[in-house]
């Protein structure tokens, strides 16, 4: 998987812009792993892109600001033996982060008020259980 990676609808991040870094992972792998730099770390200057709209990418600095180092979000990956598989998974990483943090805000909750006949079968409803569970008290037997 190469090329650009789909953000959200026709916007995707260049493969220009991701600075790749690659390095030993800890894990699983045997003699191998003592070899190959399996372990992907991808850098996306946030900051200074074109490839976002400006309006996604103010959102996506306010949003991720505890993440941005000098602009920069990084995304680690080392889940799996092989770099490419690495590469993979750190790109969809991304992406889906950088999705989320463009996404729209939700709409405002609209106060709505609850109708009166509901309002009043509840509180008869509530008064007839009431009168059930107070007849149920053995008082009056004896």
């Amino acid at each position: 998987m190469s090329g650009p990676y789909p953000v959200r609808g026709s916007v995707s991040l260049p493969e220009a812009e991701l600075m790749w870094r690659f390095s030993r992972s800890s894990g699983p792998g045997g003699q191998h792993v003592n070899t190959s730099d399996s372990q992907v770390e991808l850098r996306f200057d946030l900051a200074r892109t074109e490839a976002l709209p400006p309006v996604w990418k103010q959102r996506a600095l306010e949003r991720l600001a505890s993440r941005l180092v000098d602009g920069v979000v990084t995304v680690r990956s080392s889940e799996h033996r092989s770099q490419w598989r690495n590469r993979e998974t750190a790109a969809v990483r991304l992406a889906a982060l950088l999705a989320e943090a463009t996404a729209p805000p939700p709409k405002p909750r609209r106060a709505t008020r609850i109708p009166r006949g509901i309002n009043e079968r509840r509180l008869r409803e509530k008064k007839q259980r009431s009168d059930t569970k107070r007849g149920r008290n053995g008082r009056g037997w004896g």
